[in-house]
């Protein structure tokens, strides 16, 4: 897999794109404005101390290269580009995807239940789910009747009720970005890809730019129980970020986000091709009303980054007719919409995919190594 033009946003040259690269000394933020990749590190050593600059698209730079030569670069230069934010992830913000929360807890996990339970909650709940405004008083006598009829789930309370369920989906610095392997569990049957926009968010909770997720999600695991959701979520390489956070200005804000088409195309080695989408339009609470709930009584001084959900939820059969969607070794996924860019993975078990080890305390070192710390701070 290689890097090229047509994976950064359409109007990439007007745009202020944030990332970090794995150059020769180590990871480095760098800014890609005006056509050109420059290195941001002495002014700014992580993202987080970028994003929380008054203007982090004013701040100096050496210039690397040129835009067309990121295409010369290996995967594996090409990291997350966020770095020690808190990452969270919202979820069941979209209607379908409460439905599909409620199947998975139905079925126990288990695929071959889910085509019946579909059919059967989308008739009953379907149009009601989609139109009701979750808090209103609508939704709690929503919540009444399907009470009444024995519907009710966790997974509605949060699609439909005050509260947003907010989670943490990985550790800061665990994250993978553009081109690297996304896992799955070895042992998971039933899994898929969940096409997300993620917002950056600053120190003060300001939200400052945008970039492209994966929250790589195992409905068995899940189904089974909402008490293993860190097992159906976090897993080595099972958070994909990128491939650069397009910073907010004059051209890009957060009502780009909310008009967004996310595409999701899926490419198996099995000649298998499965294409979705996420338009933002549908999602259930405003992005803003998603980081006002993660922020809560919290306090994140390396700021954090935020998952808003998606509307796609993979049910084609990929093999036997109602076994629905699962990954397989080698899949290509691609999620992209045309401001943002496109993230690309390939997909693996999370026990094959290389391991994390460049942690908090390995990234310390660097960067004290290499004079960084004392730059920034004059």
């Amino acid at each position: 897999m290689r890097f090229t033009s047509a994976m950064l946003p359409d109007d990439a040259v007007q745009a202020t794109l944030a990332g970090r690269l794995l150059l020769d000394e180590g990871p480095t933020p760098v800014l890609i404005r005006d056509g050109a990749v420059e290195d941001v590190s002495r002014a700014a050593p992580t993202i987080a101390d970028l994003v929380d600059l008054a203007d982090p698209a004013a701040v100096s730079g050496e210039r690397l290269f040129g835009l067309d030569e990121l295409a010369t670069l290996a995967p594996e230069r090409f990291l997350a580009p966020v770095d020690l934010q808190a990452v969270k992830a919202a979820g069941v913000t979209f209607a379908i995807s409460a439905i599909e929360r409620v199947i998975e807890e139905r079925a126990r996990g288990d695929f071959t239940q889910a085509g019946e339970i579909r059919n059967r909650l989308e008739q009953r709940i379907g149009g009601a789910i989609r139109s009701v405004v979750p808090g209103s008083e609508a939704a709690a006598r929503l919540k009444d009747a399907l009470i009444e009829d024995g519907l009710w789930s966790q997974y509605l309370e949060v699609a439909i009720g005050p509260d947003a369920e907010i989670f943490t989906k990985t550790a800061p610095l665990a994250s993978v970005g553009w081109g690297a392997a996304i896992g799955v569990r070895s042992d998971s049957t039933w899994n898929n890809p969940e096409p997300e926009v993620v917002l950056v968010v600053d120190s003060h909770g300001e939200i400052r730019g945008a970039t492209l997720g994966n929250d790589v999600n195992l409905r068995d695991f899940e189904g089974r129980s909402a008490l293993l959701l860190s097992k159906a979520k976090d897993n080595n390489a099972s958070c994909a970020i990128g491939p650069f956070v397009r910073l907010f200005d004059d051209i890009f804000t957060l009502d780009d986000v909310r008009s967004a088409v996310v595409e999701l195309e899926i490419a198996g080695s099995d000649g298998f091709r499965l294409r979705g989408q996420s338009r933002m339009s549908e999602i259930s609470r405003d992005p803003e009303e998603l980081v006002r709930q993660a922020m809560s009584e919290h306090h994140y001084p390396d700021g954090f980054v935020l998952f808003l959900g998606t509307l796609f939820a993979p049910t084609d059969d990929r093999d036997e007719p109602g076994r629905g969607f699962t990954h397989k070794i080698g899949d290509e996924v691609r999620i992209s919409t045309p401001k943002l860019g496109t993230l690309a993975n390939i997909v693996a078990t999370s026990r094959d995919a290389p391991a994390w080890e460049f942690g908090t305390r390995a990234l310390m070192r660097n960067l004290a190594a290499r004079g960084l710390f004392e730059e920034a701070t004059t």
